[in-house]
């Protein structure tokens, strides 16, 4: 007979092993997820609508298919403003937040639960106080990544900068970006890195090329870069991020150890991959 010591010592290794078990659970149908092809209808929509999506090597492209499956399964979609969303619209939203995973250890922006989507550029309400008046400020956006918490998209805006893979700026490879930041807790441009000595040398190519960029801004100076990542460290790895994906062969050209430095943490080339 276990007796009430028995029953509770049960009870309590019980409500110990739940976590465990669910995690289980979760690995196990994300590696049936991440064996699944997606179907000649989805990637035709992908090649129509993500051009970036033509460009990745074969082998880079069925991995991209799983890690697209898992995103549509965990992460949930709702439409604002009357939007309807539609299986296209989780599509090409997945594939290219995906695109941020290919080749990293699966964490799958642990963070990130839900993504909201509007038809067009919204709102975002700011308060402000200086302990005697009290102001609120409005900023028109296309995309915002809430710490903590979901990811705010125009869908116009996801169409038209996916559409130009080269022209550097891309709403859902910027804001998904803001989501690798986040994972440390911390938003300052620095996601989790492999180990000491990355962040040392993450810190001095980094911080050189952000300064740089400031600078740049100030003289008018064409650059690779878009100014926007001169804001502060966190919009500088989104806007890099950006640079990265779509415009790989100036980046590597003219910042070569910031292109080295986001290939070693994305583990991809792709300066290398067809034009």
């Amino acid at each position: 007979m276990w007796g009430w010591t028995g029953w509770i010592i049960a009870g309590v290794l019980g409500l110990a092993c739940w976590p465990m078990a669910g995690h289980l659970r979760r690995l196990r149908r994300r590696k049936r997820l991440l064996d699944q092809p997606l179907s000649l209808r989805d990637q035709a929509i992908l090649r129509r609508n993500v051009p970036l999506y033509r460009r990745l090597p074969e082998d880079l492209r069925r991995s991209l298919h799983g890690l697209i499956q898992v995103f549509l399964a965990e992460k949930r979609f709702i439409g604002c403003d009357g939007l309807e969303v539609t299986d296209e619209m989780r599509l090409t939203i997945a594939a290219q937040a995906c695109m941020l995973l290919l080749n990293r250890p699966g964490r799958f922006f642990p963070r990130l639960r839900t993504i909201y989507l509007y038809p067009s550029a919204f709102v975002v309400r700011h308060a402000r106080s200086d302990g005697l008046i009290e102001t609120e400020d409005r900023e028109v956006l296309a995309g915002e990544s809430w710490h903590r918490g979901p990811v705010v998209l125009a869908w116009d805006e996801v169409r038209r900068t996916a559409a130009d893979p080269r022209d550097g700026h891309n709403v859902v490879l910027h804001e998904l970006a803001h989501q690798l930041d986040q994972e440390d807790g911390v938003v300052d441009g620095v996601p989790v890195l492999e180990n000491r000595s990355s962040y040392r040398s993450w810190a001095r190519v980094l911080g050189a090329e952000y300064d740089a960029l400031r600078t740049a801004g100030g003289s008018r100076r064409p650059t690779v870069l878009d100014d926007y990542g001169a804001t502060d460290p966190a919009e500088f790895f989104a806007v890099a991020t950006e640079a990265f994906f779509e415009k790989p062969r100036d980046l590597a050209a003219r910042h070569p150890e910031l292109y080295d430095q986001l290939q070693a943490f994305y583990r991809l080339d792709p300066a290398g991959w067809t034009p």
